[in-house]
């Protein structure tokens, strides 16, 4: 018996449609975790030798709606709080001494997130929609943004145009000079960097429209395993639509294309904000204030920034 074409043709499609539903459902296992994560996280640094006295500033992660944080005091004594002024970062800053010279901080957490769904807010909008130093609001975003945004009426929609725009606009490329900085003009001319560079642009765009959007930052907790330790941090937007702040996640989207539609209105369990915001006040300041944004630490020798050896770890409490 001869099967026909048409049939063969049509059992192809339908098995080259399994498959990519089969490769999806993986990748969706191997980086998303919904309802709810809890694990412990470490934080820590390695001082350098230092032969004068120096400053360190550590951001501390803190409770809201969507992730719950108990703190263990730090190992480091003499470490106190302060409060950023324009979003409420909690920060741990103290003097050094040489005597702690190549002495490990570490600050431990332990965490239940929530996943992250747009969410009833009643922030008001208007700081939302302010420049920062690196996310400029200029006629080049605003044209970009109006072309992307063509024939689009709601605000939701609009959004949706200008994240399906970065996604397929940038690539996700840390081989580029000046990537990893947040700088928005930088993102538009390269069209690459990391998820900094993609959220820098999204927001100038947004903003440059009228819609309200906001940065935070923090790290990726890996859904696939259960300990570890995690190479660097991650960040990612909200924009506020119809009286609520909407998740996005859009370098993420870039590399996995299997999760455009998640990434679009949701942040899954597995992560771990820090701070909110860029250009950051605080006192004491650090050098080159005010702060582009802040996830590692910040240590002043001699009035200079100086590195630190920095570890971050995870451990599965499910």
């Amino acid at each position: 018996m001869t099967i026909p074409r048409s049939l063969v043709c049509l059992c192809m499609l339908v098995l080259a449609a399994a498959a990519r539903a089969t490769d999806a459902n993986a990748v969706f296992a191997r980086e998303i975790k919904t309802g709810a994560d809890t694990f412990e996280f470490k934080y820590r640094l390695k001082l350098p030798d230092l032969t004068n006295s120096a400053k360190l500033w550590i951001p501390a992660a803190r409770s809201d709606q969507f992730q719950t944080v108990e703190t263990t005091p730090p190992t480091s004594p003499g470490l106190k709080a302060i409060t950023e002024r324009g979003h409420g970062n909690q920060i741990l800053f103290t003097e050094l001494k040489p005597d702690q010279s190549g002495k490990t901080i570490e600050a431990a957490y332990q965490v239940t997130r929530k996943e992250k769904a747009p969410y009833p807010t009643a922030d008001d909008p208007a700081p939302y929609l302010k420049p920062d130093r690196l996310v400029p609001i200029n006629e080049i975003f605003a044209s970009l943004a109006r072309s992307a945004t063509a024939r689009k009426t709601t605000i939701m929609d609009k959004a949706r145009a200008l994240y399906d725009h970065t996604r397929t606009r940038m690539k996700y490329d840390k081989s580029c000079t000046g990537w990893g900085r947040g700088d928005a003009q930088f993102a538009c001319d390269a069209r690459a960097g990391n998820c900094t560079d993609f959220h820098a642009y999204f927001i100038a765009l947004a903003r440059s429209i009228g819609i309200p959007a906001r940065f935070a930052i923090g790290f990726t907790i890996p859904a696939d395993k259960n300990e570890g330790v995690i190479a660097g941090y991650h960040c990612w937007a909200e924009f506020m639509a119809d009286g609520k702040w909407v998740p996005v996640d859009i370098s993420e989207a870039s590399k996995n294309s299997e999760l455009a539609e998640y990434f679009f209105g949701h942040h899954p369990a597995n992560r771990f904000e820090f701070t909110q915001g860029r250009d950051l006040q605080f006192e004491p300041a650090p050098p080159d204030s005010p702060v582009n944004f802040l996830i590692y630490p910040l240590l002043e020798v001699n009035g200079k920034l100086v590195k630190t050896e920095n570890e971050f770890s995870f451990r599965g409490l499910n």
